[in-house]
């Protein structure tokens, strides 16, 4: 149930998340926390044929209960110049340790990372998808997604900063 106080507290939460990031020594998010806000979204897909698509939009990250929802909107540019509208959502969880697990939109599990271990694995049928996270730059934060199988071979670079 949504009500002011829970409105409000969650509003302090994210001002007392986004300046504790801001000023942590080593502008390396340690929870959930850090994320939550606007991001200006940039990506890069570079595909194995050496086709560029590019996507620029934003991520948001928003409370829903103790989880982080993520989801992003933009647009895709292909190498020929068409556009499309993209987005996607995923669900965000705190783990023990500083860990972060990464849900698909409908609970699924997807990865874990953490500031101190900021790499995973999924395996999607036969495609194998690598990620590791630049999480060292203040409000500026990095993943990049190696991609290879049967069906994909591709390397996505996103770059999010502070919107």
């Amino acid at each position: 149930m949504v009500t002011k106080n829970n409105v409000v507290a969650q509003a302090a939460q994210a001002s007392n998340a986004h300046q504790t990031a801001e000023t942590s020594p080593s502008g390396s998010p340690s929870n959930l926390a850090y994320f939550v806000g606007a991001w200006q979204l940039n990506r890069q897909i570079l595909q194995s044929s050496g086709e560029v698509f590019v996507f620029e939009g934003q991520a948001d990250f928003s409370w829903a209960e103790s989880d982080l929802h993520y989801h992003e909107s933009g647009v895709v540019t292909a190498p020929d110049g068409r556009t499309l509208q993209a987005e996607r959502t995923y669900v965000w969880r705190q783990q023990a340790g500083g860990k972060i697990e990464v849900l698909f939109d409908d609970n699924r599990y997807f990865h874990t990372f953490s500031a101190a271990e900021p790499y995973a694995k999924h395996l999607c049928g036969d495609d194998l998808y690598v990620v590791s996270y630049a999480l060292e730059d203040g409000p500026r934060w990095e993943s990049t997604w190696q991609v290879k199988g049967p069906r994909k071979d591709y390397k996505m670079t996103s770059l999010y900063q502070r919107a």
